[in-house]
């Protein structure tokens, strides 16, 4: 096995020595006693001063929010479909899993970032591991992922507007109002200003899936159940679905911890990288609890009459309420769903250059040029797919799994496939070997077979009887 290891000097240069971490990370840019300007030197973003945004400034806390709503926000609003799909007990072994490799990915990320700090993203991993080829195919993967994302953040902020007003306007004019507030949010700068928001964010998305879950359980029987003769719910432990289903259901799962190459991103800013592991753990253990709450509880109680997105389930009254709660976690997913991709083609197009770090004239012309770009592409597909389980399963799997599994196994072959002639590690050196393994073929499998079931689901979908159409005015927060 062979890996590219270096490239032109003038794309990724590599080394501690060349662009180390901070000499003191927990220090911003200040004024010193003589009046003179002190500067931090970033591999990744150059020379960081006080006059120029501080792209190196979230503490642990911080990131534990980022990591939180950058992930759970829209995926846990599919999973109590999944479990409908595939059965209550395998539903929960597939969250399990994936939740245990994802970790595994996201620490990955960590150690590749203090062995590499000049590493920011994905595609640069890319360029690493197999050359320029490399690079441009994890860059497309990347940033169409989150695009995508932005798209189904705009769709989940048109569907909460639809909620709350009882379909007032066209649903078109409420995707066309969560676009803006894409933009708007979404150039806001750096993570350090956009962590706050996160929390807030965090806060009401949670609060909003529990009081779902509450009312489904002191609820007599679900909105979308029969409302007349004895109710119990139809909820199954096993079920038998059919391949594409199936596909499309792990596919969600998959999505439900797909913002893992965000994760480059949020290092990058991070004061001491060195915390990321610390963050991370307490995110991973966090939101995967949150799910399997959520996911089991109301399942349990509406069975095959859940909603997806899930905050429906509890009838108009509370569907309203828990919109009204969710809305601010939605805008703060959206606005990190369209800042990390934005930002991402911000660094490549001014790196090494002085506007990168500095309030010039270029450096705001480019960076409100990359979030309007996102946003705006971000705004057609929400608006060409407006079917919010299909989005969310082919957002999974076309490209959630190629920039969170397969990426990481390579990372660590990387590192990694040296040690192998190390006496004393040989066995743990081939259990690993074993396993980076497996998460590139999973990962692999994952893509190709929940692409083909997402597919499968679009279209039948829109073969429906009233589904939803392209730009249509359709009421889109009554789907079940």
């Amino acid at each position: 096995m062979s890996f590219t290891t270096r490239g032109p000097e003038n794309d990724i240069e590599s080394g501690p020595a060349k662009h180390g971490m901070n000499k003191n990370p927990d220090d911003s840019p200040s004024i010193d006693s003589t009046g003179k300007e002190n500067t931090t030197d970033d591999a990744v973003f150059g020379e960081i001063t006080e006059g120029g945004p501080n792209y190196r400034n979230v503490g642990w806390l911080g990131t534990v929010a980022l990591m939180m709503k950058t992930q759970v926000g829209l995926g846990v609003l599919s999973i109590p479909a999944v479990f409908d799909t595939l059965g209550m007990i395998p539903g929960v072994i597939c969250l399990l899993v994936i939740a245990s490799i994802n970790t595994w990915s996201c620490y990955s990320i960590g150690t590749f970032k203090i062995n590499h700090p000049e590493v920011y993203d994905i595609s640069d991993v890319g360029f690493k591991l197999f050359g320029p080829i490399g690079r441009e195919c994890f860059a497309a993967a990347f940033v169409l992922l989150l695009t995508f994302c932005t798209a189904s953040g705009m769709l989940s902020i048109a569907i909460s507007l639809n909620a709350l007003s009882t379909h007032a306007v066209c649903t078109a004019v409420f995707v066309a109002i969560g676009w803006v507030i894409a933009f708007g949010c979404g150039s806001i700068q750096t993570l350090s200003r956009i962590s706050a928001l996160a929390w807030v964010g965090l806060v009401s998305i949670i609060v909003a899936i529990f009081t779902v879950t509450i009312a489904v359980g002191v609820q007599e029987r679900p909105y979308a159940a029969p409302q007349e003769g004895v109710w119990q719910s139809d909820y199954k432990l096993f079920a038998t679905p059919d391949f594409a289903s199936a596909s499309a259901a792990l596919s969600s799962l998959v999505f439900a911890y797909g913002a893992t190459p965000a994760f480059f991103s949020i290092v990058s800013e991070m004061r001491e990288p060195r915390h990321y592991t610390r963050a991370l753990i307490i995110s991973q253990v966090g939101m995967t609890t949150i799910y399997l709450v959520i996911g089991i509880v109301v399942y349990y109680y509406c069975g095959s009459y859940v909603a997806s997105p899930a905050l429906g389930s509890a009838g108009p009254i509370v569907k309203r309420v828990s919109y009204g709660l969710a809305l601010p976690g939605l805008i703060a997913s959206t606005t990190l769903l369209t800042h990390y991709p934005a930002k991402y083609i911000f660094v490549r197009a001014l790196r090494n250059t002085r506007h990168l770090a500095a309030n010039t004239k270029t450096h705001w012309v480019a960076w409100l040029s990359c979030t309007f770009g996102v946003s705006i592409v971000g705004y057609i597909i929400a608006s060409a797919i407006p079917v919010f389980g299909g989005l969310i399963s082919l957002i999974g799997a076309l490209f959630a799994t190629l920039t969170s599994f397969q990426p990481m196994g390579f990372m660590w072959f990387y590192d990694n496939w040296s040690k192998g002639t190390v006496k004393g590690s040989r066995v743990k050196w081939m259990v690993m070997v074993g396993w980076a393994v497996f998460v590139i073929v999973a990962g692999t499998f994952l893509m190709i077979a929940g692409t083909y079931g997402s597919i499968v689901g679009i279209i039948d979908s829109y073969k429906e009887s009233g589904g939803s159409a392209a730009w249509s005015c359709a009421d889109n927060s009554n789907s079940v």
